[in-house]
């Protein structure tokens, strides 16, 4: 059974930083891509970036490009998302999920404000 935990939010002051976990288990985490999204709200989920099966390629959205950049550990089963010079912008639910297997986190809170 596909699991997947988020971790790492919280409250953040503007202009912070933070990194969020992914922690991924029943399927073969190094085999698929991973991706985080993130929703404020109501608003619609928005595509942060993905990664790679390999790691050795990441893609960014618009709004976080040059502010964040994703990772992962594929003996561990993890991924990352560091991001810096946070603003209440960044204020969302902040979600993973396996590409190609349509499966979701919980999702992890962040919250920028001072």
């Amino acid at each position: 059974q596909v699991h997947l935990v988020e971790s790492g939010g919280g409250l953040v002051q503007p202009g912070g930083s933070l990194t969020l976990s992914c922690a991924a288990s029943g399927f073969i985490f190094s085999n698929y891509a991973m991706r985080w999204f993130r929703q404020a709200g109501s608003q619609e989920r928005e595509l942060v970036g993905r990664i790679s099966a390999d790691g050795t390629t990441t893609y960014y959205g618009d709004s976080v490009e040059g502010r964040a950049t994703i990772s992962r550990d594929n003996v561990n089963n993890v991924m990352y998302l560091q991001m810096n010079s946070l603003t209440p912008d960044d204020t969302a639910l902040y979600i993973c999920n396996v590409l190609g297997l349509g499966k979701w986190g919980q999702g992890t809170l962040v919250t920028v404000s001072s």
